[in-house]
């Protein structure tokens, strides 16, 4: 059944509008008697019923409420040093399909990808479009937040202050990631940092380490490109806390 994000909840009905409602009428072509699925990031989906199409909305009666057991039972963050081509798209992309909660894309100083103004906004529009696809192919009800272009000076206001900063280092010998998460609790976020092609500049590590309180962990004895890293990380963090597997 098809999934959309609803635009606007009323009383027993809700609204699809824009691409939601495009999506609808053009691609798939339904039609008024259609059944439909609609969530609204708040946990809760509703079996519905296409009553009306109109020139700018769609509206739809709910027939049942549903709160599906289907996020994670940690609130586990990305956040990815700025990586050039489809790699950040595809770690969005991916990253939604396994749980993670929400996603930062981040300055790094070996960043091959610059983004300013404009330019960032409007990726940072084509990223969220990306996350909102994978949580609906994936059932999921309730799609990451993607947050804007961030530096390091600004990372620690943008997630909770209760927020566990890891972040996976080549260097790091003694300390795996496994081994890192027996240490935290899961009812607190988690934020994964991740470098970009490279790697982060060991200053970038010292600053995590200093003023974010992050672990600096393994990941294993083989080097992992930056996108390959921050999906297995993700992986065996959710699969800790039982979320996977």
């Amino acid at each position: 059944m098809h999934r959309f994000k609803v635009t606007e909840l009323g009383d027993h009905v809700f609204w699809l509008r824009d691409a939601e409602r495009e999506h609808l009428v053009r691609v798939l072509r339904l039609s008024s008697g259609d059944a439909i699925l609609g969530f609204d990031n708040s946990g809760r989906e509703w079996l519905a019923e296409i009553l009306k199409i109109e020139d700018n909305s769609v509206t739809c009666v709910m027939l049942e409420e549903r709160q599906p057991h289907v996020e994670a039972c940690s609130e586990v963050y990305l956040v990815a040093g700025l990586s050039k081509g489809e790699k950040l798209e595809w770690v969005i992309q991916k990253g939604t399909e396994l749980g993670m909660y929400g996603f930062v894309p981040l300055r790094a100083k070996r960043s091959i990808m610059r983004l300013e103004g404009s330019k960032a906004s409007e990726r940072v529009e084509r990223w969220q479009k990306i996350a909102r696809e994978a949580a609906k192919q994936s059932h999921r009800v309730r799609e990451p937040q993607i947050f804007g272009i961030t530096d390091w000076e600004d990372i620690a206001s943008v997630l909770p202050e209760t927020t566990q900063w890891l972040i996976p280092y080549e260097e790091e010998k003694s300390q795996g990631l496994s081994q890192t998460l027996a240490t935290l609790v899961s009812d607190k976020p988690i934020a994964i940092l991740i470098g970009p092609e490279g790697g982060f500049d060991p200053s970038e590590v010292s600053y995590a380490t200093e003023h974010l309180k992050a672990q600096s962990v393994s990941l294993g004895p083989r080097i992992l490109r930056a996108e390959t890293a921050a999906l297995a990380a993700l992986t065996i963090t959710l699969a800790h806390w039982a979320d996977l597997g």
